[in-house]
C-alpha cells in the first residue's frame, strides 16, 4: 500500500513540475505579432468602410438631376487638322421606364448590379470582395460597380482607373441616390448607357440593331443588349456577331440562375438564330470610320474604357492624312465600279503608313461601312506572288545576287509542279527579271536552294504572324497573312532593313486641353541588311517600271510587287517610295472567283490613285541605297514581244499536283487592260488598242557608290 502510494506521490510532483516549466515558457513572439496585425488591419478596413459608408450617407442630392443631359463632343482630327469623326448622341429615344419590357430590366440587373434595389448606390461588401480578388490575383479581375455608380461616371465623370476616380465615382453615385428613387435611376441609365454603333439607350439600340420598336423585342434580343454596357464595340454584332451571341447567353444563364426565366425559356433563348438589320444607322461624322474603330482599340490599350472614349470630351490627334483618306475612299468605290466590281461581297482595303516614324496614313478596311464594319485591312487571305520579295530577301540574306542566273524552266519537286502563267517558260535569265515578270518556277527554285526555314524566318522577323506551312508552296503565297502586317514588312526593305511599329494617335487631349498622353519613340528593329533592302528595292523598282506592276507607276521613285491567287480569288498590290508603303488588296468576301481580276489591275490602279495623293507634297527623291546594278537591264525587257516569247518547252503540259497560288505575267493581260472585270467566266479579251505595250522603261538612275561597308542582318542565333 505505501509503495503505492509512493509511487502515486512521485507521478504527482512530475507532472506538476511539467506544468511549472510549460507556464515558465515564453509565448512564440512571431505568432502573436502576425496575430495582432491581423486584428488591426480587419478593425482598420471595418472602420474605414463604416467612416466611408457615413461620410457618403452625409452627402447632399444633386439639385436639377433629372434635366441633366450629358454633353457628349469627343473628336477625332486628322494629322492635318480635320475632324474625321465626331461622337454625338446620333440616336437618342427617351423612353419611360413603364415602357421597357420587364426582361430587358431584369437582364440588366442580373448582369451588372444584382443588389440594385437593395443597395444605397454603392456595394461595400462588394467592392471588399472585388479588392481581396484584385489583390489575390495582382491586377484588375473584379469590379464592384454598381448601375448607380455607372450612371454617375456616365453623366459626370471619366473612365480614368485611379483611386481619386473611384471615391469621386463613390461620392456621386450616393448623391444621385438620395436626389432620385431606383426607379428613375433605373431609367436614367437606360436611356443614358451607351450600347455600340451609335446608340445611346436602349431605346435607340433597339432600332439600330433589329430596326423594331423596345417592345416588339424577343427575350434572346433583349438579353443581346442587356449584354453590350460591359463592351459595346467587342460585343457589338455588326463586328462579331458569335461573341455577341456568347455575351447574350451569358445574360440568359444569369437570369435563369435568378430565377428570372424557366429553363425551357433559357434553352430556347440560347438557340435563337440573331437577325440584324440589314444595314445599321450611321448618326456620326466620320470620314475614315474603319481608321476610327481602330483608333478606338488603340485608346483601350492606353487604358481608356470605350464609353469614357465615347462620353469624355477628348481632342484626339492622329496621323491619318484626310487627303489621303478621302482620295483612298474614293479610288475603292471608282476603281471597283470602273471594273464592274459592283456586289456587295466585292471589296477593296487599302493601308499606307510611313515606314521611317510609323506613321498611319492611310486605313480603308472596305467599300462601304455602313453596309459592312468588318475590317479587311486586319482580314487574312494569301497574297499571292506579293510573298515573293520575301523568299528572294531569304536568298539575299544567304548571298545570292539579283545578278545570279536562274532556269525559268517546269520544275518538279515531290510531287509538286508549279508552273508559270500560260505555261510559257524564258530559259536561263537574272534572278531580277524572275521577280520582274513574276516567275512561279523561279520562286521555287528559289526556296529550295535557300530552305523553307529560311524563308519562314525572314516572314517572321519581319512581322508576320499568321500561320506559314512548312512546305514549299508558301513560295507563291499560299498561305493567308493580314495587309496590316504585310505591309508593315514590306516597311523593312523601304527603311534599310529596319521594321517599324505602325502607331495611330499622337496625343489625347481632356476636356480642358490638358495633354494627357503623347506618342513615344517609334518602336524599330534591325531585321534585315541594308543590302538585301537595297537588292530588294533595285528588284521590285523593275516590277513598276517594266514588270507586272506597270499600273502603278506614279512618276517618281517607287518599287513594288503585284499578286493574284489561284482562280483570281485575291488580289494585291503592295509597294512603296522612300516616305511610304501602301498596301491594297481586292477580292470576294465569300472567296469567290473573279474572273479577270489581277494584282495589276484594280490594285494596282487604287494604288496609284492613292499614293499619288498621299505623296504629293513629298517630292520625288529617290531611295539613299548603295547603287545596286543590274546587269543588262535595258528598255527592250519593257516590250510586251519579248516576255513571254520564248519557246515553249516540251514538257510544259505538267500540271500543278495541288492547287498552289498563281501570278499572271505577261504586260498585255495583267499590266495594261483597262477593261471591266467580268463576272461571268466567259470574259473576252481586251481590244488590241487596249492591249499595247508601255512605253521604253528609263534604265534604273544609279547613284553614288557608297564606299562604307553594308551591315549585314541581325545574325540567325540573336533573331
Amino acid at each position: 500500500m505505501s509503495s503505492s502510494y509512493e509511487r502515486y506521490k512521485r507521478q504527482r510532483a512530475a507532472k506538476d513540475i511539467a506544468r511549472e516549466n510549460i507556464s515558465r515558457r515564453k509565448p512564440n513572439q512571431f505568432f502573436h505579432n502576425v496575430k495582432m496585425f491581423i486584428l488591426i488591419s480587419t478593425a482598420l478596413c471595418l472602420a474605414g468602410f463604416v467612416a466611408l459608408n457615413l461620410y457618403l450617407s452625409s452627402l447632399p442630392p444633386i439639385p436639377d438631376l433629372e434635366e441633366f443631359k450629358p454633353n457628349i463632343v469627343t473628336k477625332f482630327y486628322s494629322a492635318d487638322g480635320e475632324v474625321i469623326k465626331t461622337f454625338t448622341a446620333y440616336t437618342y429615344d427617351k423612353v419611360e421606364l413603364k415602357d421597357v419590357p420587364d426582361e430587358l430590366k431584369e437582364a440588366l440587373i442580373a448582369t451588372e448590379d444584382k443588389n440594385f434595389y437593395h443597395h444605397k448606390g454603392y456595394d461595400i461588401f462588394g467592392i471588399a470582395r472585388s479588392s481581396i480578388q484584385n489583390i489575390i490575383a495582382g491586377r484588375a479581375v473584379q469590379g464592384a460597380s454598381t448601375l448607380t455608380q455607372q450612371l454617375a461616371r456616365i453623366l459626370f465623370l471619366s473612365n480614368e482607373r485611379t483611386i481619386t476616380r473611384k471615391i469621386k465615382e463613390l461620392e456621386v453615385a450616393a448623391r444621385i441616390e438620395k436626389t432620385i428613387s431606383k426607379d428613375q435611376i433605373l431609367e436614367m441609365y437606360l436611356n443614358n448607357v451607351y450600347l455600340g454603333a451609335g446608340a445611346y439607350g436602349v431605346s435607340a439600340a433597339s432600332k439600330i440593331y433589329f430596326n423594331k420598336k423596345l417592345n416588339q423585342l424577343t427575350l434572346p434580343e433583349l438579353a443581346l443588349i442587356a449584354g453590350l454596357p460591359q463592351a459595346p464595340s467587342v460585343y457589338n454584332p455588326y463586328n462579331n456577331k458569335d461573341l455577341a451571341i456568347k455575351r447574350r447567353n451569358q445574360v440568359l444563364k444569369r437570369m435563369l440562375t435568378m430565377k428570372y426565366i424557366t429553363e425551357d425559356e433559357y434553352n430556347k433563348a440560347i438557340k435563337a438564330e440573331v437577325r440584324l438589320s440589314s444595314v445599321p444607322q450611321i448618326y456620326t461624322t466620320n470620314k475614315a470610320p474603319y481608321f476610327s474603330d481602330y483608333v478606338i482599340k488603340e485608346m483601350e490599350k492606353l487604358g481608356f474604357e470605350e464609353t469614357d472614349i465615347i462620353h469624355g470630351g477628348y481632342k484626339v490627334i492622329t496621323t491619318i492624312d484626310s487627303k489621303a483618306q478621302e482620295a483612298a475612299n474614293e479610288a475603292i468605290l471608282r476603281d471597283l465600279r470602273n471594273y464592274g466590281l459592283r456586289n456587295k461581297s466585292q471589296q477593296a482595303a487599302v493601308f499606307t503608313f510611313s515606314p521611317i516614324d510609323g506613321r498611319i496614313i492611310v486605313y480603308a478596311g472596305g467599300k462601304n461601312y455602313g453596309e459592312s464594319q468588318y475590317d479587311r485591312v486586319q482580314s487574312i487571305r494569301p497574297p499571292g506572288s506579293a510573298f515573293k520579295p520575301i523568299v528572294y530577301a531569304a536568298a539575299m540574306e544567304k548571298g545570292i545576287s539579283p545578278n545570279d542566273i536562274i532556269d525559268d524552266s517546269p520544275i518538279t519537286i515531290g510531287n509538286w509542279s508549279p508552273h508559270n502563267y500560260n505555261h510559257r517558260y524564258r530559259g536561263k535569265i537574272p534572278i531580277y527579271k524572275a521577280l520582274m515578270v513574276s516567275s512561279n518556277v523561279c520562286a521555287a527554285r528559289v526556296i529550295q536552294e535557300v530552305g523553307i526555314r529560311s524563308v519562314i524566318q525572314i516572314a517572321r522577323v519581319l512581322g508576320l504572324t499568321t500561320p506559314l506551312e512548312y512546305d514549299y508552296t508558301i513560295s507563291l503565297g499560299s498561305n493567308g497573312v493580314k495587309l496590316f502586317e504585310f505591309v508593315r514588312a514590306y516597311g523593312a526593305f523601304a527603311n534599310g532593313g529596319y521594321v517599324v511599329q505602325p502607331y495611330a494617335i499622337e496625343r489625347i487631349e481632356d476636356s480642358r486641353g490638358r495633354v494627357i498622353y503623347r506618342a513615344g519613340k517609334t518602336k524599330s528593329s534591325h531585321q534585315i541588311s541594308l543590302k538585301t533592302a537595297a537588292e530588294i528595292t533595285a528588284m521590285l523598282k523593275t516590277v513598276i517600271l517594266s514588270g507586272t506592276g506597270a499600273s502603278a507607276n506614279i512618276g517618281k521613285p517607287a518599287a513594288g510587287k503585284t499578286g493574284t491567287t489561284d482562280d483570281s480569288r485575291d488580289a494585291y498590290f503592295v509597294g512603296y517610295t522612300p516616305d511610304l508603303v501602301t498596301g491594297v488588296w481586292v477580292g470576294d468576301d465569300n472567296n469567290k472567283k473573279v474572273p479577270g481580276l489581277y494584282g495589276g489591275t484594280v490594285p494596282a490602279r487604287i494604288w496609284k490613285d492613292v499614293m499619288t495623293v498621299a505623296t504629293k507634297d513629298l517630292g520625288a527623291n529617290d531611295f539613299e541605297y548603295p547603287v545596286i546594278e543590274l546587269e543588262n537591264y535595258h528598255a527592250s525587257f519593257s516590250k510586251a514581244k519579248v516576255i513571254g516569247d520564248d519557246e515553249i518547252p516540251s514538257n510544259e503540259t505538267r500540271e500543278v499536283a495541288k492547287p498552289v497560288v498563281t501570278e499572271t505575267e505577261t504586260q498585255n493581260t495583267e499590266n495594261n487592260s483597262t477593261q471591266p472585270v467580268s463576272n461571268s467566266s466567259n470574259s473576252t479579251a481586251a481590244p488590241a488598242a487596249e492591249q499595247k505595250a508601255p512605253k521604253a522603261a528609263p534604265i534604273p538612275k544609279a547613284q553614288e557608290k557608297a564606299s562604307s561597308h553594308i551591315p549585314m542582318a541581325v545574325p540567325d542565333s540573336l533573331r
